[in-house]
């Protein structure tokens, strides 16, 4: 049995269950395209439904290979919830975590970063405060909001401003990544990146729109010494290589709710090497999470690791009903950070009890509308 759950926040969990009774969890992404997701996992159930749950690869091929017209982020989600449940059942067959069919583990703990500012970044100094005071010793948080092809001096400063008034309060007690989030054209992101080399953030993310990979080595030369992070949109260990060969992307952050779990841990072998850091992108629900972790656990070029305790978006984000990884959890202990930090999961499988009951009641039918960000005549401009 394979069957879809829409929960709130706006998280889409999948569960699959054996013939002999055991019951895997996964975790598919693209909220707003949410009635294509579940639709695709409808289909590619067909593909799993009936076979041996035990070869993951095998059924991965299948799901991602099996038809004549693939790829796409609504079927790449929808494999990738469908696989993460299948290696959930395998570790609860075994009374293994994932992370131990995959070389074991190779760290004792690993860090996490948290959210601040929103989609329209604001109150970052008290915002950045909170989460110290949570134990975290790295945020993040969107550059900018609405920005055209060529904008003006004044939103650039606004840019300058909040990262400054980071350094002003805190120093660099607290490493502070920069989310361009696709927003930023080349001729801005030039500019921003050279004003900002002087504040040492730990990355700036996504530079350019989707797309405009082959513009990163002109953008790089901009960058000064500030990394570049990229790679959440990507589903493949073959777009992965391209952007690798390039030479000029410093952290990649695959999410595995796109790539799926074991091909997650290809990419990141892949990566280390070219010697490429790795930061799992995360913003998803517990099962994401969860899944991401034990990739986190094998794998010695991550460095840290996405979550979303307190994102905005768990908050009734768009009028929807809020929610925390919490909620569906028996015990919420394993995906609860100590001093901004994971240690290693001890439970089979994903390492985590989904609470089915819960999922069951809060069930929410709910629908995320696109968001429609416009320049001042009125243009489209990207979220």
């Amino acid at each position: 049995m394979v069957r879809g759950h829409r929960v709130a926040p706006r998280w889409i969990f999948v569960e699959v269950r054996t013939e002999e009774g055991l019951a895997g969890w996964g975790e598919a992404i693209v909220p707003k395209r949410a009635a294509a997701v579940l639709g695709a996992v409808e289909d590619l159930a067909r593909n799993v439904v009936g076979a041996d749950p035990s070869r993951i690869e095998e059924l991965w091929q299948r799901m991602s290979r099996g038809g004549f017209f693939r790829d796409g982020p609504v079927l790449a989600t929808a494999s990738a919830a469908i696989e993460h449940a299948l290696w959930d059942i395998k570790g609860r067959r075994h009374g293994l975590g994932v992370h131990e069919f995959l070389g074991g583990a190779v760290r004792d703990h690993v860090r996490l970063y948290a959210w601040v500012g929103g989609d329209r970044p604001n109150d970052v100094v008290a915002q950045v405060k909170a989460r110290l005071d949570q134990g975290f010793t790295a945020v993040k948080m969107n550059a900018t909001e609405e920005l055209d092809l060529l904008d003006s001096a004044e939103r650039v400063d606004a840019v300058v401003a909040r990262v400054d008034a980071i350094r002003s309060a805190y120093g660099n007690t607290v490493d502070v990544a920069l989310d361009f989030h696709g927003r930023v054209h080349r001729a801005m992101a030039k500019t921003l990146l050279h004003e900002l080399a002087q504040y040492r953030l730990l990355w700036v993310e996504e530079p350019l729109p989707p797309g405009q990979e082959d513009l990163l080595p002109e953008i790089a030369r901009h960058a000064g010494a500030t990394p570049l992070a990229t790679g959440e949109r990507l589903l493949t260990r073959a777009q992965f290589a391209r952007l690798l060969e390039m030479r000029v992307v410093d952290v990649i952050q695959p999410d595995v709710s796109l790539t799926g779990l074991f091909e997650l841990e290809k990419i990141c072998r892949m990566a280390e090497a070219y010697d490429v850091a790795v930061a799992p992108h995360c913003p998803n629900g517990p099962i994401s999470l969860a899944a991401s972790v034990q990739v986190d656990f094998c794998a010695g070029n991550v460095i840290i690791q996405e979550q979303s305790l307190g994102l905005h978006y768990n908050q009734g984000y768009a009028g929807l009903p809020p929610g925390e990884m919490a909620d569906y959890l028996l015990d919420p202990a394993p995906l609860s950070p100590v001093d901004g930090r994971l240690p290693r999961p001890e439970g089979p499988g994903l390492g985590i009890e989904i609470d089915a009951e819960a999922v069951e009641a809060r069930g929410a039918d709910w629908t995320l509308a696109d968001p429609v960000w416009r320049v001042d005549d009125g243009r489209y401009a990207e979220w």
